[in-house]
């Protein structure tokens, strides 16, 4: 249990009402902000001499310099992943001071799981096409295409999923998928027994992937999952099933899913993440047939500032009576 008073440095650009919940909640903890904030969560912030000051980070912070700064207990950041921050350097460095690294998975697993939720819902009652007809066909009554979109429109109930990456997202979409008493079989390198749905390992997930209505990778970007849904997985999935994204667009062979696409071995994509981030104007992606994409929106919430600060602020509670802290990694 610690009561001296912490330097705890944040570079996350917060908007004002987040940080009147910010500055509340660290009482008489000192708070370090250098003048350039990172705006966005999808790259680290870089060399800051303020860091070396600081017990605890707050944010995006440099991962080298999180290394090479003993003083420096804990990182608490903003994101649901941590690649960046998987390396056996830094764990190296953690351990040796006793050090900790936490996420922010738990103010993303909603919203995330969600957003796939509601991928699947719209293509199954053909919500984009519908939508692209009103706005650009402009047809009358007589000319809808109404006998094609009720034919294709499907039932989530009773089909199968698998989900690639089982962490707290996937939970939370099981829990969402629940009542469509759906066959959902999760996929990780390492199975707890407390998932509460069929789990394979990895190493034998090919083996089902042909079974599934649903394919979903929720993979993060690691060593072994660079390019994981290739031709090869892509051809092992059942003809006609729908591919969905939110992990990491590296994990995919964009060139493999396409071509899948195109020959109707996969009926639709769905992707929240792509690679690169953005997309230049002229890939492929645009024009792949039923591929819908939505640029990195899947965590987005109105009270995703507030949520980041209050769960850091409740982790530092924590923190402070050594008590075990959520979302803790290393």
């Amino acid at each position: 249990m610690s009561t001296a008073p912490l330097t705890i440095y944040c570079n996350a650009a917060f908007p004002e009402p987040a940080m009147e919940t910010l500055s509340a909640g660290l009482g008489n903890h000192q708070l370090l902000m250098p003048p350039l904030l990172q705006t966005s969560n999808l790259a680290a912030g870089g060399y800051d001499p303020l860091l070396a000051n600081a017990d605890v980070a707050f944010g995006q912070p440099d991962p080298k310099q999180v290394i090479e700064t003993p003083r420096l207990k804990w990182v608490h950041l903003t994101t649901a992943g941590y690649t960046r921050y998987d390396t056996a350097e830094l764990r190296s460095a953690m351990a040796a001071r006793g050090g900790i690294l936490t996420t922010s998975s738990q103010v993303y697993e909603e919203p995330c799981a969600e957003h796939v939720f509601s991928f699947m819902l719209a293509l199954a009652r053909q919500l984009p096409e519908m939508i692209l007809e009103q706005k650009h066909e402009r047809s009358n009554f007589r000319s809808w295409k109404q006998a094609h979109h009720r034919s294709n429109s499907r039932l989530l109930v009773g089909q199968s999923a698998m989900i690639y990456g089982y962490g707290t997202i996937a939970r939370r979409l099981t829990e969402l998928l629940a009542p469509f008493h759906m066959k959902l079989i999760g996929v990780r390198r390492k199975i707890a027994g407390d998932e509460g749905i069929m789990m394979v390992p990895t190493d034998q997930a090919d083996a089902h992937l042909g079974q599934a209505d649903h394919v979903i990778n929720i993979l993060p970007a690691a060593a072994g999952t660079d390019r994981y849904f290739n031709a090869e997985r892509f051809m092992r999935m059942k003809q006609g099933s729908v591919f969905y994204n939110i992990g990491r667009g590296n994990t995919v062979d964009q060139v493999a899913m396409i071509a899948a696409l195109k020959s109707g071995q996969v009926s639709a994509a769905y992707l929240d993440v792509t690679d690169p981030e953005p997309l230049p104007r002229d890939h492929p992606l645009w024009d792949a047939p039923n591929c819908w994409i939505t640029p990195h929106t899947a965590g987005g919430h109105t009270d995703e500032f507030a949520r980041l600060v209050k769960h850091f602020v409740a982790n530092l509670d924590r923190y402070l009576l050594g008590e075990k802290l959520a979302d803790r990694v290393i």
